[in-house]
Parts: structure tokens; sequence; C-alpha cells
């Protein structure tokens, strides 16, 4: 009974069920009805709208990445099914239903013994957790080290989130709030990188956001004609007529324009939430800023963020190619090819500098295509048994945009006794304590 209420409240989607949490939390707060009301309202529109233009963004860009594999002759046995079949899968897992009290509980003893600042509210993705725990349980063959690599997952969320919160605000301007995604995790691998290119002449004190690039190079760094010129030219490439080039263009200069607008609606609904939850805990936790933990989206206003995703978008069909001829992945980014995923840690950890972004999304790209070629045999094993998706014989499925893929391989292999695993993971430990340091210094000069 409890499981099909669950599924229900589930199936709503997060448009739905996220604004229906912030509105109890907003009158748990104090909140008046009829504001908390308004900005749950208001978010699930921003919710609603960020879905309406990313999926005009992955229709428009997913037809061209395809044409450019055809033209290569190159076959890929493994399908990017992208992430909302794979929740679907996750959530077929036997164990599914327990995370969330997991996940709950745990952070609210966290956040009692003052170990964290953050409450995790974004519920709709406990299914990430979920899917770790699936990985890790089919390599391992133990459920119970399937748990405890997710509760590794949710305390590392609270903490990265809370690390994360100060640069976050400084690129967004957006109070009170934090990323709790998973993909944050990439950003404690991506930090050292990101140092090292301190090294490079020119990159160390570049502030090249989209905004410093409107200044340099004038109408060219305009969102609506970076879009047109990049989305036309990825389309050329992929052989289309000019005609249609030009019509793929004006959709990509569309989305452009149209993500910064909407990415305004989380502004307007998460501020009034943000300010009633400062009071609120100010009264309950004395000398302590708490900070609500969300999903990407509220981020997704930021251009860089789709710059780069475009950019991106032909150099990892030709990794994808590259890999596929090494022997080292065999999957066809598809439903992912717009990889926000390998985004979005970009623009945390360089403060939203563009040339930055693209050189650690170039750079980490293949750890996407790796880990989830390497996945591919027991998420399809898995989809099968819980019956969710009918993949035919020979056929293998999977999930390129795998949000961790280091963090996921690492501790899926490590905890079966791979000694590339278990590397891998006291890699993943040391880059941890630096990344820490790293935060709480830049925070420091905020």
């Amino acid at each position: 009974m409890f499981a099909d209420i669950l599924n229900y409240i589930l199936d709503l989607g997060a448009a739905i069920f996220l604004p229906i949490i912030m509105i109890i939390l907003g009158l748990i707060m104090k909140m008046k009805p009829r504001k908390a009301i308004i900005a749950g309202l208001t978010l699930g529109v921003a919710f609603t709208g960020m879905n309406l233009v990313l999926g005009f963004m992955f229709d428009t860009i997913s037809p061209v990445a395809q044409e450019f594999v055809k033209n290569t002759g190159i076959q890929f046995s493994m399908i990017d099914v992208g992430w909302s079949p794979m929740s679907a899968i996750s959530w077929a897992w036997p164990y599914a239903l327990l995370m969330f009290p997991v996940q709950i509980v745990l952070n609210i003893i966290i956040l009692a013994l003052n170990k964290t600042n953050v409450l995790n509210v974004d519920l709709w993705n406990v299914w990430g957790k979920i899917f770790t725990a699936t990985m890790v349980a089919a390599i391992t063959n133990s459920v119970i080290l399937g748990f405890a690599a997710a509760i590794v997952q949710i305390i590392l969320e609270l903490k990265i989130g809370e690390l994360n919160q100060k640069q976050i605000y400084e690129v967004t301007k957006i109070p009170g709030v934090t990323c709790t995604h998973y993909m944050t995790l990439q950003c404690v691998i991506m930090n050292p990188v990101n140092k090292l290119l301190d090294f490079i002449p020119g990159l160390k004190d570049s502030k090249m956001n989209a905004d410093k690039l409107k200044d340099k190079i004038g109408i060219f760094g305009e969102n609506s004609v970076m879009g047109f010129i990049i989305g036309g030219i990825i389309a050329l490439v992929a052989g289309y007529t000019v005609k249609d080039s030009l019509n793929i263009a004006i959709k990509v200069a569309t989305a452009l324009v149209l993500f910064p607008m909407v990415a305004k609606l989380f502004m307007q609904a998460l501020a009034p939430i943000a300010d009633a939850a400062g009071e609120y805990m100010k009264k309950k936790f004395k000398d302590r800023e708490i900070f609500i933990g969300l999903d990407w989206p509220f981020m997704a206003g930021q251009s860089e963020i789709w710059v780069v995703a475009i950019l991106l978008v032909p150099l990892e069909l030709l990794f994808a190619i590259l890999m596929s001829k090494m022997g080292l992945s065999n999957i066809l980014p598809l439903a992912g090819i717009v990889n926000i995923i390998v985004v979005v840690p970009a623009l945390i950890v360089t403060g939203g500098n563009l040339i930055r972004m693209l050189i650690l999304s170039i750079i980490f790209t293949p750890f996407y295509l790796f880990v989830s070629s390497s996945f591919a045999p027991f998420v399809t094993d898995l989809a099968r048994k819980v019956g969710t998706i009918n993949i035919p014989d020979g056929q293998m499925i999977s999930y390129f945009g795998v949000e961790a893929p280091f963090f996921r391989w690492i501790i899926s292999n490590g905890l079966a006794g791979d000694i590339l695993g278990i590397i891998g993971m006291i890699i993943f430990a040391v880059c941890y304590y630096f990344f820490v340091k790293e935060m709480k210094k830049r925070n420091a000069n905020l």
C-alpha cells in the first residue's frame, strides 16, 4: 500500500513532487500559506519551463548527433537511453523504497549533530542513490555493500553541497540554496585538474565567462548569436543542407535565449522560501545558517553551461568513435548528448570560466563513455529482470550521462576487491581532502 502511494507521488514528476515538498516545508517554517503556495507553484512553473526548453534543446541536437555518427559508418552495440528509463529501472529494484528513509533519516541525524548545514529536499533524485546501490550490488553480489555505497554518496552530496554553496551563490545570486545533485561529486576530481590549469599561461588570471566574452567579441558573445553560429556549424558538419542547418541554428539560438529567462523563475520561487528557512533555522539552530539542497536546474540560466555543452557535442561523438576503435567503450551518446552532467560541475569548480569549463569537460568526457560502457551489461541485465524496457537480443543499454562516473566506478569495483577500484578510492579520498581545503580557502575570500 505504501509502495503504491509513493510510486503514485513519484509518477507525478519533479515539477509536481518538489513544489509539494517546498510548500509543506514553507508552512513548517511559518511562511504565510499564500506566500508558500505561490512560491511552490512558481517553482513548479520554473521546473516545467526549464524541462520544456531542455526537451526542445535535446530534440534539436540529438538527431544532428545521429546523422553525424551515420556518416562515420561506426556500429555501436550499446545505446544511451538517458536518465528517464534509468530512473524507472532503478525504482523497480526490489530494495528501492528503502532508500527514502535512509536518505531522510541520515540527513536529519547529520544536521542535528551539526555535521552539515544542508537540508537536502531533492528527494526526487533519490533514484540516483538507488542506481549507485544497484551497480555496486550487481558487481559485488552484495545488497549490503550497495546500501553502504549509497550512504557514502548521500553524505558526500551534503558535504560537497555545503562547500560549494558560496561559489554557487556567486554564480547564480540565488540565496539560501545549494546543489546536492550527485553530479557535484565530479567537482572533487575536477578540482586538482583546474588547479593545474593555473600553470598554463593566460589561464591563471582569466575571467572569461559569458559576460566577459560579450565584452571581448561584441555581438558574437550574445546568446542568440552564439547559439545560432554553434548550432549551424554542428548541423553543417553533420551533413545537413543549408536550409535545415539554418533551422537548427535558430532553434539552438532560441534555447540559449530562453534558458536565462526561465531561470529567473527559480530565483522568484526560491528567494522567499530561503528567507523563511533562514529565519526559522536561526530560531531552531542558533548561530547556524541552513541551506536548502536542490536539483541542478536552478543554475541552468548560466549561459556558460549551454555554450560549453553544445561545443562539446561533436567532441563527444569523436571520443565515442575513437574509444570504440580502441576497445575502451562502445556506447553511442544520444539521449544524454547535451551533457550538462559534466558541464555543471565544471561551472562550479571554475566559477563560470568558459575556457576552463570547456577544457575540463573535454578531459573528463572519456570517463562518462568508459563507465557507461562498463556498466552496460549490469544495466541491461537489471532492466531485463525488472521488465521495464524491452531490449532486443544482442543489444545493450546504458546511460552516458552517468553523473558521477569516477565515484560510481571506483566504489563499485573497489568494494568488489578490484585493485584499480581500490587505487581509485584512495585517489578520490586524497582529492576530496584537497577539495575541502580549496573550497574553504575560496569561501573565506568571498
